[in-house]
């Protein structure tokens, strides 16, 4: 047995948190009757699950990849708000990206269907570590950063401390160790400052590299974790 959530991840419908919200949204089947409550567990070989009303089966085969994002996508597995990072990345397998990069940014994602791998880079327990390099309209300011590197408050969520590698000629390197939604562009925001760039460099080992966007290479797990 297997939770619901996990199957989902696991065959490639979405990562684990965004298999959550469709169960909630009621958009998931099993056995013909559509389940909207978290809990479920479903037996992978008996159970007849389906999302959209198409079934839906484990993958035998893990794949992994490293997309660079370019501007203009968004991390999402539908074209229903806009162009998926999924369409640039040619597998007979089913992925989703991994975390979120949002529209406007660039850089390093991951996509795949192993849904362990994306907990593993996603919950902020493992403290899997993201890279950023971001231009801002002014220079960051001392204060500001002692700000960041205490652990800032965000919508009355305490953050983890950042650590700001480098700010200087109105660019900054910023290392995070947790996946809070549209993270950097609030943090600064709060502090006065607007972000005109953001690209994201590495996540935990994997470094963007000499990828181009809209470029993507297979990776394995331990070239990141």
């Amino acid at each position: 047995m297997m939770r619901l959530q996990k199957f989902l991840a696991n065959a490639g419908i979405a990562s684990r948190r965004k298999a959550e919200e469709l169960i909630l949204a009621g958009k998931i089947k099993v056995n013909g009757q559509a389940v909207k409550k978290l809990g479920i567990s479903v037996d992978e070989v008996n159970d007849q699950i389906e999302f959209n009303n198409k079934p839906v089966k484990l993958s035998t085969t893990k794949v992994y990849f490293a997309l660079y994002k370019p501007v203009g996508y968004i991390s999402s597995t539908t074209d229903s708000q806009g162009k998926s990072v999924v369409n640039l990345v040619k597998t007979k397998e089913k992925i989703y990206p991994v975390g979120q990069l949002d529209k406007d940014s660039s850089g390093l994602i991951l996509l795949t269907n192993d849904g362990e791998f994306t907990n593993q880079i996603t919950h902020a327990k493992y403290g899997c570590q993201k890279e950023y390099f971001a231009v801002l309209d002014q220079d960051l300011r001392p204060a500001d950063i002692k700000k960041i590197e205490r652990g800032m408050i965000l919508a009355s969520k305490k953050l983890q401390p950042a650590e700001i590698v480098s700010a200087q000629n109105k660019s900054v390197t910023i290392i995070l160790s947790e996946g809070v939604n549209r993270q950097i562009r609030r943090m600064f925001g709060q502090l006065g400052y607007t972000i005109l760039k953001l690209k994201r460099v590495k996540i935990g080992k994997l470094e963007l590299g000499d990828l181009q966007p809209g470029n993507y290479k297979k990776i394995k797990p331990s070239d990141v974790i």
